[in-house]
């Protein structure tokens, strides 16, 4: 069996919580990398999703990690983006619906730019809020230092 852990470094956009509002991910650095597959944690829905109740979440990057714009089609793999960046929304429906159990999402960036960030958009009023959270696999480094790993405990 071939070893992932060494060969991957995980990194925090959004941090998992119970969101209620709208939120821009932490930006992560992908340089000595050359793969990148964002995962979207979603627990068990605390307000019922719906059409007018929803997340969106979006896919942004950026050369300087200050100036981010939305990604396109072009710019992932494994998925479908919309305008505005949106690769999911969360609205109770068929591929949008984390129900009670929670569900993982995820696409792949192929972009060409050194940070990428995850947002969350909010649409409704969330007054229990439903876990949320947001992490970039940074993969396929090119040297085997990149992925120095430290695990902190919260």
């Amino acid at each position: 069996m071939y070893d992932l852990s060494n060969s991957i470094s995980p990194a925090v956009s959004i941090k998992a919580a119970a969101k209620t509002a709208a939120e821009n991910g932490t930006g992560v650095d992908l340089q000595g990398y050359n793969s990148a597959t964002i995962l979207v944690d979603v627990g068990a829905e605390g307000d019922t999703l719906s059409g007018s109740v929803y997340f969106e979440v979006s896919l942004e990057h950026s050369d300087d990690d200050s100036t981010y714009t939305d990604c396109a089609q072009a710019d992932i793999i494994d998925g479908t983006i919309a305008s505005g960046g949106i690769f999911l929304k969360l609205d109770g429906t068929s591929g949008g619906d984390p129900d009670t159990s929670g569900l993982i999402y995820r696409v792949g960036y192929r972009g060409g730019k050194r940070y990428v960030r995850v947002v969350l958009a909010k649409t409704g009023t969330h007054s229990n809020g439903t876990p949320i959270g947001a992490m970039v696999v940074r993969g396929n480094p090119r040297h085997s230092g990149d992925t120095a790993f430290t695990p902190h405990n919260a």
